[in-house]
């Protein structure tokens, strides 16, 4: 399937140029898209963007990722209700790094349409002010700039907007228009709220150059609740695995809706249209099997971080409906069980060995040990999820995971996470 029309069936067709179709019709295109580094990864609200460079390239396009280590120490207003606070070049620089790492897992760089990943500080921070107002800043009016809706919005706000981030928009136009020029890109694409400096950056190659360029932007996301794509509980699902491990990228995607599963499927997920239609079938006839959610999480989780990643993924979250657990790392232990309650118990104390219904009583599982005594003998019991079978036993240091951690049950749900001190 081409480009456009796929961009189209999957629902990501929001706003585009003029004679955008026609253009990709009779070209291979070049298009680019910025990811500012305003930290030192990534997260899933990037990660559609990212997706669209992907679906570029195998369609035989060529990508460019833009790191703005220039336009990333002034910070993009759009869709944002205060002045961000500024990065220092330091600051910016160490960002790009893990940025571009994180991108080059995704795109190809050999090939006839080898991706490029280029800085755009390269020509941002060498060009002088006065430069920069003669051959950018007369090209446009402030009477243009104001119109746009992320400074409409801002100009309206408490807060209002500094100098700093109105003149956004004139460097992202530089971007393109440097690009343009320099690699031949004829279209820049975006999330919707970016319209407005998008289409700037056309403007701009169209007066100075006289050609002709190409917007594309996506519906911005938000779930079936109508919040913003890309937290769980508020908490921002990270790209880089040191900071959302990959136990929580499969679950954030697990916990997608029904209403929400099949859209994603198509927002983010190379799968093509017959075999989200049969998830959506069976979404409709069983939907309490989640296979569409579960083959989401799949495919999210393998892209992001690796089939060895996602392997351990979903041996973590098997766990917690009874799987083996004493083979996972400790790491993914405190991950996996950061939301169960806990108790302390002395190294040395473990060491010696406990009683399985003193441990049990002490640990607030149950009441008493007579409540103990009677939970192991019915078969309620379980350490690591191995049953318990008989009141006389001890737990001690061999059992507990890579000396930190011991995970109790209570009947096929209740657990209780036991930390070594």
């Amino acid at each position: 399937m081409d480009f456009c029309n796929e961009i189209k069936w999957r629902g990501l067709w929001h706003t585009a140029s003029e004679g955008l179709e026609d253009h990709f019709a009779k070209n291979k295109v070049t298009s680019y898209i910025g990811f500012d580094p305003t930290a030192s990864s990534l997260h899933v609200g990037s990660f559609l963007p990212i997706m669209m460079l992907v679906r570029l390239q195998r369609s035989g396009h060529v990508p460019i990722a833009i790191v703005g280590g220039g336009t990333g120490l002034i910070g993009d207003p759009s869709g944002k209700t205060s002045e961000r606070q500024l990065l220092t070049k330091e600051a910016t620089d160490a960002n790009l790094l893990g940025i571009r790492a994180q991108l080059e897992r995704f795109l190809d760089f050999k090939g006839s349409n080898a991706a490029k990943i280029i800085n755009n500080a390269d020509w941002l921070v060498s060009i002088g002010m006065v430069d920069f107002m003669r051959d950018v800043g007369k090209h446009f009016t402030v009477n243009h700039m104001l119109a746009k809706d992320s400074v409409d919005r801002r100009i309206g706000s408490e807060s209002g907007i500094s100098y700093t981030e109105f003149s956004y928009m004139l460097l992202q136009a530089y971007d393109y228009l440097v690009l343009a020029q320099q690699h031949n890109c004829t279209l820049q694409m975006g999330g919707s709220d970016q319209w407005g400096n998008i289409t700037a950056g056309t403007e701009l190659i169209r007066k100075v150059t006289g050609k002709h360029a190409h917007a594309l932007v996506v519906p911005l996301i938000t779930d079936a609740a109508g919040v913003k794509f890309g937290k769980s509980e508020g908490v921002p699902i990270w790209l880089d695995k040191d900071r959302t491990s990959p136990y929580k990228m499969y679950q954030f995607w697990l916990n997608t809706t029904d209403v929400d599963v099949v859209r994603y499927l198509k927002y983010f997920t190379l799968l093509d249209e017959p075999q989200i239609a049969e998830l959506e079938n069976r979404l409709k006839e069983a939907p309490e099997t989640r296979d569409a959610q579960r083959r989401l999480a799949e495919e999210c989780t393998r892209m992001v971080h690796g089939e060895s990643a996602l392997t351990a993924a979903i041996q973590a979250s098997q766990a917690l409906f009874g799987g083996d657990v004493s083979s996972l790392p400790a790491a993914d232990i405190a991950d996996i069980f950061s939301e169960v309650p806990s108790k302390m118990i002395a190294r040395d104390r473990l060491q010696a060995g406990v009683g399985a219904p003193d441990l049990i009583a002490e640990t607030g599982l149950a009441p008493s040990k007579g409540e103990a005594r009677r939970l192991i003998e019915s078969g309620g019991f379980y350490v690591n999820n191995q049953r318990v079978n008989d009141p006389r036993a001890k737990i001690d240091m061999s059992q507990a995971i890579e000396g930190k951690f011991l995970v109790l049950r209570k009947g096929a749900k209740a657990y209780l996470l036991v930390k070594v001190d």
